[in-house]
This record gives C-alpha cells, structure tokens and sequence, in this order.
C-alpha cells in the first residue's frame, strides 16, 4: 500500500490549513485505509437511533467543536470518539474537495489517512452499530450512478454496493472522488 498511499500524498490537497468551506456547519471525516490482501476503506453503519442518517453507512467524522484546532483535529477527535483509533495512529496523507450535504446542511472536509494494519476497534456503540472494512477494488467495480428519492426530493448519487452494504449520499459522492483521484494518478484496479 506503500504506493497508494504517496499517490495520495501527491495527488491531494494539504490537511492544513482548513480550506474555503462552502455553505454549512463545518464538519470533517477520516477516510481511513487499511492494508490487507489490498487496500480497504473502513466505513461505520451509523446506530438506529441517532438523529441524522440512522443506520447509513459512512465515514467516521461529525461537526466541529470549539475546542478543535481545525477541522483535521475534528475529524480526527470525532474517529476516535466513534472507533477508538487515536489520532496518532493516522498518517494523514491529504484531503478532498470540501462538500456541502444536501440534507443535513453540514460543510464536509474529507482528509484521506493511512493506519497500515487494521487497528484494534472501539466501536461507540452509541454512534456505531458496525464497523465495516470494504476493499478499494470492489467499491471501484461496483459504482453505478442511480436517481434516489429522499424526503420528497430525487438525487443522482454515486451508489456502491459491496458484500450487501450500501454506501451512498454524501458518502457515495466523496468516495467518488477518491476512486476519480486515484484514477487520474494512473491507479488502475484488478478485478
């Protein structure tokens, strides 16, 4: 995984500083890589009964607080509060294009980090009802973009469906970028 991860590390942007934020209340999430037989992406299926997204799959991340420094300090505090990975476990390799979510009115900064191996995993079980390691390969081969109906509204979303989990929404779009990052940097899958 050494090569993807200084692929990222050339392709994308500096975690600091913050960047411009388009409309929203700032928020920021980790895209964490792991290695394995090849790279996956850990993901949360989010707890029944939180307030926004219920049960989605996603990136461990949330608003910012007060106290954080920037939004890397968010999205890091924020996956150790869902997963129990400090942050000094991360190798922050860059981040993604800001992005506004629609629905629920957030400013998302995705930052991109490597952990090597799968760490041990404290799931919040308050926050998390699973945690979920896809790989790279597959969510590249499964992307289809579908029209999706939500809250009387209909979207075009970026759609992946891996070993019976869906990743969609904001999700499926900031994934998006990622596979469309690596591919512009020659990264080509085995499928």
């Amino acid at each position: 995984m050494a090569d993807l991860a200084e692929t990222l590390r050339a392709a994308l942007a500096p975690p600091r500083p913050d960047p411009p934020l388009p409309v929203g209340i700032p928020a920021a999430v980790v895209l964490p890589l792991v290695e394995g037989p090849g790279p996956a992406l850990l993901f949360t299926r989010r707890a029944e009964d939180m307030r926004h997204h219920r049960g989605e799959v996603s990136f461990p991340g949330g608003a910012r607080h007060a106290e954080d420094a920037d939004l890397l300090a968010t999205a890091l505090r924020e996956t150790e509060e869902e997963l129990g990975i400090p942050a000094a476990a991360h190798d922050v390799l860059g981040r993604l294009v800001p992005m506004q979510a629609a629905v629920s009115g957030y400013a998302v900064v995705p930052f991109v980090a490597r952990l090597g191996t799968r760490p041990d995993l404290r799931p919040n079980p308050m926050e998390v009802a699973e945690v979920l390691e896809l790989p790279l390969d597959r969510l590249a081969a499964a992307e289809v973009l579908e029209q999706r109906e939500w809250d009387g509204a209909s979207y075009d979303t970026y759609t992946y469906r891996v070993d019976g989990q869906v990743v969609w929404g904001l999700t499926g779009r900031i994934l998006h970028h990622l596979l469309r990052t690596l591919e512009r940097e020659g990264w080509t899958w085995e499928t």
